[in-house]
């Protein structure tokens, strides 16, 4: 079945670049693009739409307020430079949040959200991968036992990593890396050069930082599309 899409961005090499996706994915057709979002805003409500591509930051009329106006919304992928919007954009319900500049292949993995299909083989593998039941970590003299799901953050100090749970706190000579392949992905995303949290845990997103039993956490700027996007999923 082909998806009608339509895409609404005031940037112009934004509307055409997404354009040329859409006409070069063989499921997806172009039913209209518009600059200006109140044109888009009366196509919208006469005619039937399955998906749409909408710039969260334009003048007069953002994305958001379009988005909110329409009875019937159509499924939608956000788009935006601003990467500060994407946590508002998933009370939405969004199929996806793309950061610009888009390649086509993130474009791609939003689309085949979009259409039920599957993402791709590595998204399959993780889901399907049997998670740890418990963990247990070098701490000095003594192996201790943790489980994963209690472990609400984890932050470098120094040559260690502590493990963060809401009883207690874990230090083990570990590197960044040893802790990434240890722990179940996706479950488990790095935010920051010193930081990697529980998805599960989150209690807010802000600005630039994640909030998980009262800490705020930073988000990198290398780290920031990666963690929209997992928790796009």
């Amino acid at each position: 079945m082909t998806i009608q899409c339509v895409v609404i961005d005031d940037e112009p090499f934004a509307l055409e670049l997404i354009k040329d996706y859409i006409q070069r994915t063989p499921f997806l057709a172009l039913a209209g693009a518009f600059a200006n979002p109140f044109k888009a805003l009366g196509y919208l409500n006469s005619s039937k739409v399955d998906l749409m591509f909408l710039d969260i930051n334009m003048p007069e009329l953002s994305g958001l307020e379009l988005y909110k106006s329409l009875v019937h919304p159509p499924a939608v992928i956000f788009t935006t430079a601003y990467p500060e919007f994407a946590a508002e954009s998933y009370d939405y319900n969004a199929v996806d949040y793309l950061l610009k500049p888009i390649k086509y292949e993130r474009f791609l993995r939003a689309v085949n959200k979009a259409a039920g299909q599957k993402p791709g083989a590595a998204p399959v593998a993780a889901s399907t991968e049997k998670q740890p039941e418990h963990l247990f970590l070098k701490s000095g003299t003594s192996q201790v036992k943790i489980f994963p799901q209690d472990i609400l953050f984890v932050e470098a100090a120094g040559n260690y990593m502590c493990f963060h749970t809401r009883e207690k706190k874990i230090m083990s000579l570990l590197s960044m890396k040893e802790v990434l392949e240890l722990l179940p992905r996706p479950t488990f995303v790095r935010v920051h050069k010193s930081w990697i949290v529980n998805l599960n845990h989150l209690e807010a997103i802000e600005k630039h930082d994640v909030v998980i039993a009262g800490h705020k956490i930073p988000i990198g700027i290398t780290y920031r599309e990666h963690f929209f996007r997992e928790i796009g999923k």
